[in-house]
């Protein structure tokens, strides 16, 4: 069951709009808006809604699916299943008081208005820190880089080369391969799809290579290796571990310098701020099977499920909640792609699947 964006007028002259984000029946996060969409470069300021009032005149102006509904530090980051007009962001700030408390501040933004928003590049990255790094080196490794303004021990690690640190626990683990190495463990395959496996279990975790992608695919550079075979197991590779990253560094140094970094934003994002309002909005959101969307599942009921002739009612019918122009949208893309072609005209057209190989 999707969740639901739903817009509202209220009485209220300084807080026109109610803003709701619910899933079967349960209230994800609610704000009173000064608007119901914000302009580029602009943002709107909200007061967030502890207890819906039963008695209060309440008119809907609009009801949209939710797309992806998740946190971004302090943020709420909202997709919307439409076309236009469906990425927005809620912030949540935290100011103090004289007095030693701290109250709230949330401010509506959407993608225009962000991408507008003139700020200082470092405001920008969203993981930025300066906290002091501590990782750990496999005692293995033989000439290992350096990670300076770190702290950095030499010990046995349980897998990977390198190690990010928290309590005593690794946080983010980096295997580093050079060209040669990656192409000795492409002959024993298996041992490196175990060593993978391995790597894939932890939560932050990343195959860094010191070669480019490209060198590959040159026959100077993989000497009895066929290319194709190569390019083959190099794209299965993230298909096979989808959790582990798997970087083209280019050489030693830059290999180095992106681990560092790496492990410099999965320390900032640990340590930034979690406000609770923020952590118990996405903790109550129960998420959809990701499935496209509504296009995708007009399209499915187009190509699958419908006769092979139909009526655009009968997709009316089964989507009553889609505009009748987005529903138009999806066939005339269909008909643009040589999927779909029409009989007759005005209310008695019936649209025609075309069989496989007619396209």
């Amino acid at each position: 069951m999707s969740a639901t964006w739903t817009v509202q007028n209220t009485l209220d002259a300084r807080f026109p709009f109610r803003i709701v984000l619910e899933q079967q029946g349960r209230i994800l996060f609610a704000v009173r808006a000064k608007a119901a969409w914000p302009g580029a470069g602009t943002q709107v300021f909200c007061l967030r809604e502890r207890e819906p009032s039963a008695d209060e005149g309440l008119s809907e102006v609009e009801c949209v699916p939710v797309a992806h509904f998740s946190r971004l530090g302090r943020k709420l980051s909202v997709v919307l299943d439409r076309p236009q007009r469906k990425r927005c962001e809620f912030l949540i700030v935290e100011k103090p008081r004289r007095d030693g408390g701290s109250y709230e501040q949330v401010f509506f933004r959407t993608e225009a208005a962000v991408r507008a928003h003139k700020s200082s590049k470092r405001a920008e990255l969203s993981t930025y820190a300066a906290a002091p790094l501590r990782i750990v080196i496999d005692s293995r490794e033989r000439y290992p880089w350096s990670f300076p303004d770190a702290t950095v021990l030499r010990r046995n690690l349980p897998i990977g080369d390198y190690a990010l640190m928290h309590d005593e626990r690794p946080l983010a683990i980096a295997e580093r391969k050079t060209l040669d190495n990656l192409l000795g463990d492409l002959s024993e395959l298996k041992g490196l799809h175990q060593q993978l496996g391995e790597l894939s279990a932890w939560p932050n975790a990343a195959l860094v290579i010191e070669a480019q992608y490209a060198d590959f695919g040159n026959p100077e550079r993989i000497n009895r290796w066929p290319a194709a075979h190569l390019l083959r197991v190099l794209g299965e590779l993230p298909a096979l571990f989808p959790n582990v990253q798997c970087i083209f560094a280019g050489n030693r140094k830059l290999a180095n310098v992106w681990t560092q970094r790496w492990f410099a934003a999965v320390q900032a994002a640990l340590r930034q701020p979690r406000l609770p309002q923020v952590a118990e909005a996405v903790a109550r959101y129960r998420p959809q099977a990701v499935d496209g969307g509504l296009d995708a599942r007009i399209r499915i009921a187009v190509l699958n499920e419908l006769p092979q002739q139909f009526e655009i009612a009968m997709l009316r019918v089964r989507f009553p909640e889609v505009p009748p122009p987005r529903i138009k949208r999806v066939i005339d893309q269909l008909r643009s792609e040589g999927r779909l072609y029409s009989e007759g005209h005005g209310r008695g057209t019936r649209w025609c699947r075309r069989a496989a190989g007619e396209c």
